[in-house]
């Protein structure tokens, strides 16, 4: 029998139609425009969470956090863990998502969660690694048996402002029956991260550099999500963070995180996230849901900070102009994912839990943003999100003190270097325990991207230093060589949904898809 966890709904849906967790996952992007979740998050008690999960390692955790959503007639525990052994088989790191704790002295207990350990250093191999073996297992078993001609094909097409084209790329680079689209804007990412993707010489790849914003870059993704026509022709899959199997991946690391960090201990910890695209931050939300016994995720965000006025004020309004930053990845108008949480908001609201209601809700509420720019809340939904979340703002220029100081004070290890994202959250930590003055509670801040990733903030940041190399201290070997690969382009010079799409149907029949 599937549980109430494991069918999904849209965010903006007023109807009672279900998806199973291969829907999800394929589709990526419902119908109507929403997100798909969960209606009900799984309550998992204290006994087993610190008598048995704070045990278990990482790729253990994650099965018997998927297992709660995923239905085993869909994928059987063997097969499950199988996926799950073979995502994680690719990072450096024995412990996929190491803590290093106390950096800057035993005192404060300002802890690192690293997070970029994967192929592409940078946190979204966790959960891409995944949703790259599970495109492949759901299409291997449809697929068995079938003649060429026959055979089920999905065209993955993601919009990146750097790390996730990488890491999508990385993920899906050879798959039998899959073909990879990624947009991305012209000059708008870091040099390494444009060669991380476009040295992959696979068939089935192809990044399409836009002239625009990531935005601009974004909404094309989602209109061709919404153009059925298109659809019919490619079977469009999403891997961007809007897609489901995303924030279940990354639900795991909080978990593991809380028990590096407490010793498997019960005791007093907030989360500190660089926020963008909210996918990080809401797989905190759902954990914290689930029982993890969190006191606070901190949403940090740079000067693109939608999500800072919002709950301040109740009003999520998209600027006019993206502000260009050291944060590259963050530098964001409109954060996709947090149109879940405001469905959980909004059903919270409603007395009597109506879930068709609070697709209502939602859906109004985005509609306004599409024709507005705007919409505000009711007082008590952000009274609500304030339970959860706490947030700041931080300059480019704190960016870069923060980067210098933590390369200063640190002493495990010493000279610690912080990537420009790693650094904004690092700065709202620190504010935070000058301000709680608490050392008995645990902060740990998440670390997005490796700082080789980001070699002008980080060497502008460091370069005064004389102990300082980012040849040496920095950029690994196999980063290092990218450089002198050849790269697979194409220059899109315009923004334009048409263009894109023709693009892509002259690129799919080249690859044979």
């Amino acid at each position: 029998m599937v549980s109430p966890f494991q069918v999904y709904r849209s965010t903006r849906s007023s109807d009672k139609q279900t998806y199973s967790f291969e829907d999800v996952v394929i589709q990526g992007l419902a119908s109507d425009g929403g997100l798909f979740v969960p209606p009900e998050i799984p309550q998992v008690s204290q006994e087993v969470m610190f008598g048995k999960w704070a045990k278990l390692s990482f790729q253990d955790l994650q099965f018997e956090i998927m297992r709660l959503y995923v239905p085993q007639d869909e994928i059987p525990d063997a097969d499950l863990k199988d996926i799950i052994a073979r995502s994680y088989a690719t990072f450096r790191s024995s412990d996929v998502t190491p803590v290093a704790k106390n950096v800057t002295g035993d005192k404060e207990n300002l802890h690192v969660l690293e997070l970029f350990h994967g192929p592409t250093y940078a946190f979204k191999d966790v959960a891409l690694q995944f949703l790259g073996n599970l495109f492949e297992y759901f299409l291997q078993r449809t697929n068995k048996d079938l003649p060429p001609e026959q055979r089920k094909k999905i065209t993955v097409v993601g919009a990146t402002s750097g790390d996730t084209g990488s890491a999508s790329i990385y993920g899906l680079r050879g798959k039998k029956d899959v073909s990879v689209f990624i947009l991305y804007p012209t000059g708008r990412i870091s040099p390494l991260q444009e060669e991380q993707m476009t040295v992959v010489p696979d068939k089935n790849v192809q990044t399409l550099s836009v002239q625009g914003t990531f935005d601009k870059c974004q909404d094309i993704v989602k209109a061709i999500f919404g153009d059925k026509e298109f659809n019919s022709r490619h079977n469009v899959g999403a891997v961007n963070s809007i897609n489901w199997a995303r924030i279940l991946s990354q639900m795991t690391y909080y978990f593991y995180a809380y028990f590096q960090a407490t010793s498997g201990k019960a005791e007093k910890l907030k989360f500190i996230v660089p926020s963008g695209n909210f996918g990080d931050m809401l797989a905190g939300y759902y954990a914290k849901k689930m029982g993890l016994p969190v006191e606070k995720l901190v949403i940090a965000t740079n000067e693109n900070d939608i999500l800072d006025r919002f709950l301040k004020s109740g009003l999520y309004e998209r600027s006019d102009e993206v502000a260009s930053t050291f944060s590259p990845a963050m530098d964001i108008l409109v954060s996709s994912n947090f149109e879940r949480l405001l469905w959980y908001l909004a059903l919270e609201n409603l007395a009597d839990g109506d879930t068709l209601k609070a697709g209502q809700i939602v859906n109004d509420w985005f509609q306004q943003l599409k024709t507005k720019g705007k919409f505000q809340v009711e007082k008590v939904i952000v009274e609500n999100a304030l339970k959860d979340f706490a947030s700041d703002r931080v300059s480019n220029e704190e960016t870069l003190a923060t980067i210098k100081r933590i390369y200063e004070v640190s002493q495990k290890p010493q000279h610690y270097i912080l990537d420009p994202h790693t650094a904004v959250g690092v700065t709202a930590a620190e504010r935070l325990i000058s301000s709680e003055k608490d050392a008995s509670t645990h902060y740990v801040s998440l670390s997005t991207a490796h700082p080789a990733k980001f070699a002008d903030a980080v060497n502008q940041a460091l370069s005064s230093f004389d102990t300082y190399s980012f040849e040496r201290d920095v950029l690994p070997e196999d980063l290092r060589k990218l450089s002198t690969m050849e790269k697979k382009i194409k220059l899109v010079d315009s923004a334009d949904l048409k263009l894109i799409e023709s693009i892509i149907d002259e690129e799919s029949a080249k690859m044979g898809l």
